[in-house]
């Protein structure tokens, strides 16, 4: 065999290689985790922008969106388990079909409403306990280079920016911290929302600062999402940065490495 027989067949081995390594990985992100950056605040203190991690797409089972090919249609779904109240979950955005990532609160059967910024569940009041202020410095965030909301409406570049910050309890979910900007907002007060059956109720943990279920698709909004459309759960961050590039090791937030997600 020539010398340059060897040669070819060396590369079109190494092209093989490369090529099964790749499907491989797409298969992998496809059936099992995906990788997801928090590209807004809307998630904040649980998520902040800047914050990587993959999604688990087998806790709920497979999905049209997630099965390549139309592999397992959803009504052959295999399912996992089913959604909890206080999930975080990443879903398709039933219009758009963008990812957003958002809190799960009502199930399919609950009545959902927000007075004066509560959120009651099936008529009763949930409990929401003021703990402390939430603060974050006043700059551009992420790769986006957006500026953060601000309760004391700071406009200073480089000055500190807070929210008031709640520790709130759903029945039946681990307790997770909220934040509110300014009170009597439009999703601060809402009407009864009945879930319908197979579809799902989110908010944002950042509740001023959240385009979600409380709002109509009609108007932009989530409204009600419906369970073919759930990617995964989110249970632990991996990585965090608040620059705008994750190569930007200097603002790397390395206490929230690993940090698992409630």
């Amino acid at each position: 065999m020539s010398s340059k027989s060897v040669k070819s067949e060396g590369f079109f081995e190494t092209v093989k290689t490369v090529f099964y390594a790749l499907l491989i990985a797409g298969l992998f992100r496809t059936l099992f985790f995906q990788p997801f950056w928090i590209p807004s605040g809307s998630m904040k203190d649980t998520l902040l922008v800047g914050d990587f991690l993959f999604v688990n797409k087998m806790v709920y089972g497979y999905s049209k969106f997630s099965c390549p090919f139309s592999l397992c249609p959803i009504s052959e779904r295999i399912l996992a388990g089913s959604p909890s109240r206080g999930d975080v979950v990443v879903f398709r955005h039933p219009v758009s079909g963008q990812d957003y990532i958002k809190r799960l609160i009502g199930l399919p059967g609950d009545k959902v409403q927000v007075k004066n910024g509560i959120i009651f569940l099936n008529g009763n009041e949930q409990t929401q306990v003021s703990i402390a202020n939430f603060e974050e410095d006043y700059e551009p965030q992420g790769s986006v280079g957006g500026f953060p909301a601000c309760t004391n409406n700071s406009l200073i570049i480089g000055s500190i920016c807070t929210k008031e910050k709640n520790l709130e309890i759903l029945e039946n979910s681990p307790k997770h911290s909220v934040l509110n900007i300014r009170n009597g907002l439009s999703g601060d007060n809402t009407p009864v929302f009945v879930v319908p059956k197979g579809h799902y109720f989110f908010m944002g943990d950042n509740r001023d600062n959240s385009v979600d279920s409380r709002f109509s698709q009609s108007s932009g909004g989530v409204g009600f999402v419906p369970f073919s459309h759930l990617l995964g759960r989110a249970d632990r961050i991996l990585f965090s940065s608040s620059g705008r590039s994750m190569l930007y090791f200097w603002t790397w937030r390395k206490d929230r490495f690993l940090k698992p997600i409630y």
